[in-house]
Parts: C-alpha cells; sequence; structure tokens
C-alpha cells in the first residue's frame, strides 16, 4: 500500500479556482459597467 498524494485533487481544486476567477472577474465587470452607464445617463439628463 502506498500513501502518495493524488493528483486529481489539485487538478480538480486548479480548474475549480480558474472557473470561479473567471465568473468573478465577469460579474465584476458587468457590475461595473452598469455603473459606469448609470452614471452616464445621470450626467446626460442634467
Amino acid at each position: 500500500m502506498r500513501e502518495g498524494l493524488g493528483q486529481w485533487g489539485f487538478v480538480l481544486a486548479a480548474y475549480a479556482i480558474g472557473v470561479l476567477g473567471t465568473l468573478a472577474l465577469a460579474g465584476w465587470s458587468w457590475w461595473t459597467m452598469r455603473a459606469a452607464e448609470r452614471r452616464r445617463d445621470a450626467v446626460r439628463r442634467r
């Protein structure tokens, strides 16, 4: 019996971090884009 570390846990964690990081970045970008559009619309109404 061997007591080595399995690689698949690290591989899955790396993919999870990559996917979650990409989704977080896309959500943050969308949120800031919407805020910029609201500021632009507020300035145009003046």
